[in-house]
């Protein structure tokens, strides 16, 4: 990764001194491969009233950073998280955890040197971030920084399982279990009580066994389709499938979730939703989309839950702030397994 020099502007004056100093970033300035973001020296942000500062420790990455960085499928280009013609969010990241450096003047949850984690729009490939206090949480205590920092993708996997309707007794498949959000979905749908049937490769059959799974069926060699087995919800994480294929694995009136699938370099999965839509119109079976959006109370949900024990990130790989393209191209590959984190030090100059 190449290292530049670059100032961003200076932004209006906060409740909170001395803040104007710089920091190291990922800068994104052009859409692309990975190679082409660059380490560089920008300003550090200043918190509003209502936000706080955070020295980041640990990020996390998964494949929506990856769409951002290409710009690819081009739709997201017109999202909050892209841009025309270029980026407009030109440090990315969005899971993190760290610690509090400054709070605004509004903020009386959270004191300099609490440790939390949260998800944010952008800005965690970076030094130091500013996130709306409402957003955040304070970190489970019983996770390091680079474990806490894969743990809001979690709110992925729990507002999945939310849309489906999923409730204690109910079967659940899992295609996908073995990624960032699947290996979260096995764990949390165990513990919501559910009958957890999972999906995945050769390689990580014992790996998603250990996290709970009722039965886990190796693609390779057992095709879900052709078991015989019904299920009240499935969580579809790939994508890899027809319509009619998982409309027939479902109980006359089972929930379909999808959360990937068909992302071509244009729109992505809008035509796999609108066939979706259109599939299960007339049929007791449903169609439930759904997107993630940041929570606090899914935050303090999930620190209650991995504190207890139920649930916990599975690192696949870390790198360091200067190695975010790797990260990146790893978790481009499709292949990750559970959580890519970056792990983030230093201070301002």
């Amino acid at each position: 990764m190449h290292i530049i020099n670059e100032h961003t502007p200076t932004l209006p004056a906060a409740p909170v001194e001395a803040m104007r100093h710089t920091m190291r970033a990922v800068v994104h300035r052009q859409y692309g491969t990975p190679e082409m973001l660059v380490l560089g020296e920008v300003d550090c942000p200043v918190p509003k009233d209502d936000e706080v500062l955070i020295r980041v420790r640990a990020a996390g990455v998964n494949i929506g950073d990856h769409h951002i960085v290409t710009g690819k499928p081009y739709l997201i280009r017109i999202s909050p998280y892209g841009g025309l013609p270029r980026p407009k969010n030109r440090v990315l990241g969005a899971t993190m955890s760290g610690r509090v450096h400054a709070v605004g003047s509004k903020v009386t949850t959270f004191r300099p040197g609490d440790e939390v984690y949260g998800q944010v729009r952008n800005g965690a490939f970076a030094e130091y971030l500013v996130a709306p206090a409402k957003m955040i949480a304070f970190k489970p205590t019983n996770l390091s920084f680079e474990e806490a920092a894969a743990v809001p993708w979690a709110t992925t996997a729990l507002q999945g399982l939310r849309a489906g309707g999923l409730k204690a007794g109910q079967k659940i498949l899992i295609n996908g279990a073995s990624g960032g959000v699947g290996t979260w979905a096995v764990q949390i749908a165990k513990a919501l009580g559910a009958n957890v049937t999972a999906v995945c490769s050769t390689r990580n059959v014992e790996m998603v066994r250990a996290l709970g799974a009722d039965e886990v069926l190796d693609y390779s060699e057992r095709d879900f389709v052709t078991g015989g087995a019904r299920f009240d919800v499935m969580l579809d994480l790939v994508g890899n499938r027809s319509l009619s294929d998982c409309r027939s694995v479902l109980t006359p009136k089972g929930t379909y979730v999808p959360c990937s699938g068909g992302a071509g370099d244009w729109v992505g999965p809008l035509f796999r939703i609108m066939a979706g839509l259109a599939s299960f119109l007339f049929t007791n079976q449903r169609f439930k989309m759904f997107v993630n959006t940041p929570s606090r109370d899914d935050l303090l949900f999930l620190k209650e839950l991995v504190e207890a024990g139920k649930a916990k990130p599975i690192i696949d790989r870390s790198y360091a702030l200067s190695e975010v393209a790797e990260a990146l191209m790893h978790v481009g590959d499709g292949h990750a397994q559970g959580q890519t984190v970056i792990r983030i030090g230093g201070t301002m100059t």
